[in-house]
């Protein structure tokens, strides 16, 4: 018998867990380990743990197809995961256990305790990287690990481009299948989850990406940044939970590029994929990042403000800044939000509101259906100037001004912060105070030139 532990990675397309587990085993049998308590300490989004659900129904019925079951084991933490696991081994006869590494620290202890306390059961664990593109060692010139991304980025392309990156396919049914009703898929339905928009299946990861690349792919770079298209790929939430892998999409550019006669490593799409695989690579690196830790450990003498009703007001999207008020107002309506305003949403709480960028980034993976830890902390600590490679910590967004190149006519605005619809193009980005009055619009909830000062001043003070 041969066991098939799921997490991150809800799929049955290029899961090399899974298809070599197809491959050694008669018997082939799926679990997928719901950790409620651990979850929370994690802050995983409700909207996300409901995508997880839905994923796993469809999962579950490919799976049956093919003679596999899919069973579900509830623990509360990743410490009680060992025990649970050699129940459940021992239980059906399981001499094989086969899973895709992780690599945040608590993943990575958990999935060392889980290998050692097997091995003391004689079970065999076969462990495979499925989410990293690159697996050889990549290290600068001084030997060390990369602290900066565009010579990681370059480093990273030239061994991409010397590897087959044949995506492995979906598995044909198992020898001997395993029969049996379809058990309860039940973990926790959130009533923000947006079905309609993110079909938790396989194949719409598959359509998505299809789509994407015939249709928005070649407009990528000069409307990627404007948010009231519908310009990106949108599969990151596919992408976090493992519903496509970053293989298949590379894979699939490849063969696209190829048949237009384009140099695929020059996509600007292949290298948002590299920054997401940049950010996997600072976790196995610097373990820190997992802690609570900025990556610059001089920036952590920075003094935070702290300010509940301006923290709110930024939570609700009533900050006063129309633009960044529709960012966040995207993310509670949907649970996603457009990759440019997560930028300067971020950059307003960490720079002009002067909070510590760690209550932000754990309040976005508590509202984001795509929550990645590693390109959640990256993205936060890049705009806080707190991590690796990160924005100068003088640059400081304007969020009108952004807002007046970005959004120009005001669309995405209009969307999302309907009481400021009727406003002309102009006043939409910045109310006057009669405005703001009539259309029951909050007033800013600070001065952004103030603001601006009081940041030089802090981040001066700590890096001198």
């Amino acid at each position: 018998m041969n066991l098939v532990w799921l997490r991150n990675d809800l799929r049955l397309d290029d899961n090399p867990a899974l298809a070599n587990a197809c491959q050694q085993g008669h018997q082939v049998q799926v679990i997928y380990t719901a950790c409620a308590q651990q979850w929370e300490e994690h802050h995983e989004a409700g909207v996300k743990i409901s995508f997880w659900q839905q994923a796993l129904i469809d999962c579950q019925l490919k799976l049956s197809q093919l003679g596999i079951p899919l069973i579900i084991i509830r623990c509360s933490t990743f410490q009680s995961l060992p025990e649970q696991l050699i129940k459940h081994c021992q239980r059906y006869k399981v001499t094989d256990i086969h899973f895709n590494d992780e690599y945040a620290v608590n993943e990575m202890k958990r999935d060392e305790s889980v290998v050692r306390e097997l091995s003391n059961v004689n079970i065999r664990c076969h462990r495979y990287q499925a989410d990293l593109l690159v697996t050889d060692p990549l290290f600068n010139q001084q030997g060390l690990p990369y602290r900066v991304f565009t010579p990681w980025y370059r480093s990273w392309i030239k061994k991409l481009s010397g590897i087959a990156l044949t995506p492995l396919g979906r598995p044909q049914p198992v020898d001997q299948p395993l029969s049996g009703k379809l058990g309860s898929i039940a973990i926790r339905k959130d009533a923000n989850f947006r079905e309609d928009l993110f079909p938790a299946t396989e194949q719409e990861a598959s359509n998505r990406l299809q789509k994407f690349m015939t249709q928005r792919l070649a407009h990528y770079q000069e409307q990627r940044d404007i948010p009231s298209l519908n310009a990106t790929s949108t599969l990151s939430p596919y992408l976090s939970s493992g519903l496509i892998s970053a293989r298949r999409c590379v894979y699939e550019v490849q063969q696209f590029s190829l048949l237009h006669e384009l140099d695929w490593r020059a996509d600007p799409w292949i290298r948002q994929l590299g920054w997401r695989e940049f950010y996997r690579y600072l976790m196995i690196h610097f373990p820190r990042l997992s802690m609570n830790r900025a990556f610059l450990v001089k920036t952590e003498s920075i003094t935070w403000e702290s300010n509940e009703a301006h923290t709110l007001a930024w939570q609700q999207g009533m900050t006063g800044f129309p633009i960044i008020d529709a960012g966040m107002r995207q993310m509670a309506r949907t649970g996603w939000m457009h990759n440019r305003l997560r930028m300067l949403c971020a950059s307003f709480y960490t720079k002009l509101m002067l909070s510590d960028w760690r209550e932000g980034e754990r309040f976005f993976m508590r509202s984001l259906i795509d929550g990645d830890f590693a390109s959640n902390n990256g993205g936060w600590q890049w705009c806080a100037s707190t991590g690796c490679d990160a924005s100068p910590w003088f640059r400081i967004f304007n969020p009108t001004t952004q807002s007046q190149k970005f959004d120009t006519d005001g669309s995405f605005i209009r969307k999302m912060v309907p009481e400021l619809k009727d406003l002309d193009n102009r006043s939409i980005h910045a109310p006057t105070p009669d405005l703001r009055s009539k259309y029951d619009y909050p007033e800013p909830i600070l001065d952004y030139s103030v603001s601006r000062q009081r940041a030089l001043d802090r981040f001066k003070s700590a890096l001198k």
